[in-house]
């Protein structure tokens, strides 16, 4: 049985927090490979893996009351040696927690550093985390990765305790997609479960099944250790957002029968600066809601997604008060193809970057194109 040979290297990435302060953190990087491998590492891509801990990195605790991300980087890669013979693997520490606690500032620092290791002459990286947020993380990545570097983010629905454990076959998938070049100027992808998903239409709709990632329109999937991509979405402008912004509040309302518009009033006493509201439908609300969203949508932007997860918003086929017609009449815009969870990351980039316009809020929020 091989051993891996390990070197270390660390760096350091700065970043700004929500209440204006700067800070950094040190990541230790540990290079993984065969023996056989040192002499011709040149001709094997290389490939950095960085974890933000979850379901793939939790062990059990000793009492045994439950599992907790605790398991390094270099510990996800040493538990799949199909991995050498894929890539020169470096495994990076960026932090070991719960996907909820991830928040723009660490994912700002994660797309520094995927931006080093691209210039550095990285063939792609993989991000392992917990997959409550992935479709979250893919996103934000998404909107700020402007390279052609292929970007893979995946997971653990089961932690490796179990039986049936899936974060070793997610991993090797990720990592197979990160190398190929098919896979190259597609932006961010999630690989789960030997399928291939935008970063865009992603969502997770399951809470424990191993295929609980869907997208509308998979991009295509892995089968015997290869990728077959049968779609390519056409790529955005990324989103330039300066280091010293502060993260704006952004709640998001989804209003069910019965619920009152104080929400709206609330938010907006706290404080926001947009907000995102999960409508029924093709985006349809109470007539009581009306008079207070566009008082709202006269101080900040205000989007309106479907709180079906599925489809579009509709922009032009309800009239009546309360419908998608009156709402846009009212000032308020349209997510077209993204729930209310990327409307708002969207939204937030974009205010951080600077006050977006009507105009460009509603071209940024307009759908891609798929190509075959």
């Amino acid at each position: 049985m091989w051993r891996p040979i390990s070197s270390v290297r660390s760096m350091s990435v700065n970043w700004s927090m929500r209440n204006g302060m700067r800070s950094s953190i040190t990541i230790w990087s540990v290079s993984t490979t065969r023996p056989e491998a040192r002499m011709r590492t040149d001709m094997i891509p290389r490939v950095e893996i960085i974890a933000l801990g979850g379901t793939i990195a939790c062990q059990p605790d000793a009492a045994g009351a439950g599992v907790a991300p605790s398991l390094t980087a270099a510990d996800l890669v040493i538990a799949v040696p199909a991995l050498a013979g894929r890539a020169v693997v470096g495994a990076r520490d960026l932090a070991n927690l719960p996907s909820t606690e991830i928040d723009l500032p660490l994912l700002f620092a994660l797309a520094i550093l995927i931006r080093a290791f691209e210039q550095d002459g990285t063939e792609g990286v993989v991000v392992t985390q917990g997959t409550d947020t992935i479709e979250e993380t893919a996103y934000v990545l998404d909107l700020l990765h402007n390279g052609r570097l292929p970007v893979v983010v995946t997971g653990a629905m089961r932690n490796p305790s179990l039986p049936g454990a899936d974060g070793p076959a997610n991993l090797l998938a990720a990592v197979t997609c990160a190398v190929d070049p098919a896979c190259r100027d597609l932006g961010v992808l999630v690989a789960f479960d030997d399928t291939i998903h935008a970063a865009r239409w992603v969502q997770k709709r399951d809470t424990t099944s191993t295929g609980a990632f869907w997208s509308p329109a998979p991009l295509g999937w892995l089968a015997e250790g290869e990728v077959a991509l049968y779609a390519r979405a056409k790529r955005r402008a990324g989103v330039s957002v300066p280091t010293d912004a502060a993260v704006p509040f952004v709640p998001i309302l989804k209003p069910g029968i019965s619920d009152e518009p104080r929400l709206i009033e609330a938010a907006m006493a706290a404080g926001a600066a947009g907000l995102v509201l999960d409508l029924a439908g093709g985006g349809h609300v109470h007539t009581d809601w009306l008079a207070p969203l566009s008082d709202a949508a006269k101080r900040v932007p205000v989007v309106f997604a479907s709180r079906t997860r599925g489809g579009r918003v509709l922009g032009g086929t309800y009239r009546q008060p309360g419908g998608e017609i009156d709402l846009v009449s009212r000032g308020l815009t349209g997510s077209g193809d993204l729930d209310a969870l990327k409307a708002r990351l969207l939204l937030m980039l974009l205010l951080m970057a600077g006050r977006p316009d009507e105009f460009a809020l509603r071209a940024s929020l307009s759908l891609p194109a798929l190509t075959s």
